[in-house]
């Protein structure tokens, strides 16, 4: 598991996924050790559908 300063938390109500870049996001077709700063604008949270915008650090 990722350090908390790298891991970042989706803040949609209901929702709570954490991005951790240890596993990426297999759904998303993200690779693991991708950083969430590298993540493609498109990207969306494979639980609710939220921007990237939507995420706060845990660090």
């Amino acid at each position: 598991m990722s350090d908390p300063k790298d891991m970042y938390q989706c803040q949609v109500t209901n929702c709570g996924f954490i991005y951790d870049p240890d596993r990426g996001d297999r759904k998303g077709k993200i690779k693991k050790g991708t950083k969430f700063e590298d993540l493609p604008e498109e990207w969306r949270c494979p639980v609710c559908g939220a921007s990237p915008k939507s995420f706060k650090c845990l660090g």
